[in-house]
């Protein structure tokens, strides 16, 4: 019993904050969805979904880098690790350098995220500098373990690709050998209500196709 006390306070002190954290706002915010699985998986990648609505309220470093710490624990290959992100916290002078990058629609709603992020990755390894042709996949990964991350605080993670790719690498200073993937929005929840009316509709988890759709045994089956 003494052994597992220990164990208990050792992890609660090194990553007691985000747990704290999450358990905060899971009760909040961490409802299950109306989603059902065809077969038994965690209830984290179930309901884990990508909503608009955000307060505008700040998160702390301390939730971020949980977050970034997610992403760090990635699988990639020969353990490369091409997953970089640039982020902005709102209210800070870099903010408005991310938030000018997005279209239209993408900033009348992530104008109330916390943090802005721009996903990018190394197009080669850096143990011989050789391409990689899983760069992005890796990267992907990276991106997963984040918003499964910020499902399990009680965030709002939500990915996108409408804002400019040719700008974001100039604006951001962004180096040739990488390639700009995606952005995201990080904040806490809000109320679809304060969405623009013609995204609230849509502010609900969305539905996924069967296994049957995408895996196929032994060769390709489906329609191209």
């Amino acid at each position: 019993m003494l052994e597992y006390l220990l164990i208990a306070e050792f992890f609660l002190s090194e990553y007691g904050f985000c747990i704290y954290q999450s358990k905060l706002n899971r009760e909040l915010r961490m409802e299950k969805t109306n989603r059902k699985a065809d077969h038994k998986i965690l209830d984290l990648i179930l309901n884990r979904w990508s909503p608009r609505a955000m307060s505008g309220e700040p998160i702390s470093d301390e939730e971020l880098n949980c977050l970034l710490e997610a992403a760090r624990w990635a699988p990639s290959s020969y353990n490369g690790q091409p997953w970089r992100f640039i982020y902005a916290k709102r209210d800070t002078p870099a903010w408005d350098s991310l938030y000018n990058l997005m279209v239209q629609a993408n900033k009348d709603w992530t104008k109330n995220a916390a943090v802005l992020m721009v996903i990018f990755s190394r197009d080669t390894f850096t143990y011989n500098n050789k391409p990689s042709r899983t760069h992005s996949f890796d990267t992907g990964s990276a991106w997963e373990n984040l918003a499964l991350q910020g499902t399990y605080q009680g965030l709002v993670v939500h990915g996108m690709e409408g804002f400019d790719y040719a700008q974001a690498k100039e604006v951001l200073r962004i180096p040739d050998g990488y390639t700009v993937e995606a952005m995201c929005a990080v904040g806490r929840p809000g109320r679809k209500e304060d969405l623009p009316k013609e995204m609230q509709e849509n502010e609900k988890p969305s539905d996924r196709k069967p296994i049957t759709e995408f895996a196929f045994e032994g060769a390709f089956k489906g329609t191209p």
